[in-house]
């Protein structure tokens, strides 16, 4: 069994892999521009996060129902917790659903239908997280967390997803001291294509709690200080970062040098049916490439339950970091 982890990076939309998709297509109607489920493979093969996002947003056509959702979810449960993980934080967009004329309640009924169930079926406990599409208008933000009101009994916090150059953080300040006025916690992408000053201006401006990508943080050693120092957690997704160019490969990732900063680093998968792998791949990735020791893939399991919003269920933190602590890694890890 894997070492058990939270993931707290992760869009159930990206959780959506070509065998799924192409029978939601057939129960809803819908034609795919793909031939099969390979030559949809094909299309995963990103220069940017653009190029993802073009397909990611086409294939989300066939999501119509409250039952699709609920399936989509459920087969994201089912692979995560044989991967190990124990508590996630599931990132969905509303905002790419009710435009194709699917109603706000239909989205998050289908995806609470197999989040409620997950801790008996999966072991695996929930938390759901609203993203806004940063390149749509923060009025448009606004107004879906408007429409999320009667919700947010389900919905733990937002988040800032999508195409991230040229939408700083700030054009989202008065959703997010709605948000903040509301109760709800505070997360935002920043630093992977965006600057560094991205993730300072999330901090300062949107309140952030937990900033989603942010490696280039490293480009700025003040700031590296302050995250280290203020313990602002970083949800890094290696696996994400290769496939879209952020890196040319998993052994360039600054993960080694993030941890050795004091940084309080997350491994996740992002966008995993696109991406090439779940949590427990995105480990083992970076076991394999960076050559991490046992006691360093340890201490990323230990900083994903510590950076997760499971105040309201400390018990479940603490049982879970026992597990972490307990957990004895096979032999021969590259770096050991």
């Amino acid at each position: 069994m894997p070492v058990p982890k939270a993931e707290l990076h992760l869009h159930i939309e990206g959780t959506l892999e070509p065998e799924l998709a192409f029978a939601l297509a057939a129960r809803n109607g819908v034609t795919l521009p793909y031939a099969d489920t390979e030559a949809l493979r094909e299309a995963y093969r990103f220069e940017d996060l653009q190029s993802f996002l073009d397909v990611y947003y086409a294939l989300m056509a066939v999501l119509r129902t409250a039952g699709d959702f609920t399936d989509l979810a459920d087969a994201y449960l089912e692979r995560a917790a044989a991967q190990g993980v124990r508590h996630a934080e599931i990132f969905f967009d509303p905002q790419a659903h009710t435009a194709r004329g699917v109603p706000f309640g239909t989205v998050v009924e289908g995806l609470t239908a197999a989040l409620d169930r997950a801790e008996e079926r999966y072991g695996v406990s929930t938390r759901l997280i609203m993203c806004f599409l940063r390149d749509q208008s923060a009025e448009s933000a606004m107004a879906t967390l408007e429409e999320a009101k009667p919700y947010l009994d389900r919905i733990t916090g937002i988040g800032l997803d999508s195409a991230e150059a040229g939408h700083p953080p700030s054009k989202f300040r008065a959703v997010y001291e709605e948000a903040a006025r509301l109760g709800l916690r505070r997360v935002a992408h920043a630093g992977e294509e965006g600057p560094a000053a991205y993730v300072a201006e999330a901090l300062d401006v949107l309140g952030v709690e937990r900033v989603d990508h942010g490696l280039r943080c490293m480009e700025d050693p003040e700031l590296v200080a302050r995250l280290a120092r203020e313990r602002v957690p970083l949800t890094l997704c290696p696996l994400s970062n290769v496939r879209l160019r952020v890196v040319d490969t998993l052994a360039d990732h600054p993960l080694p040098a993030m941890m050795e900063a004091g940084l309080l680093v997350t491994v996740n998968s992002d966008d995993p049916a696109y991406f090439g792998g779940y949590a427990g791949d995105n480990y083992d990735g970076v076991r394999d490439a960076l050559g991490l020791t046992a006691e360093q893939l340890r201490q990323l399991a230990r900083n994903s339950f510590e950076a997760s919003f499971l105040e309201d269920d400390e018990p479940r933190r603490a049982r879970c970091l026992a597990e972490v602590e307990a957990y004895t890694f096979p032999a021969g890890a590259p770096g050991e």
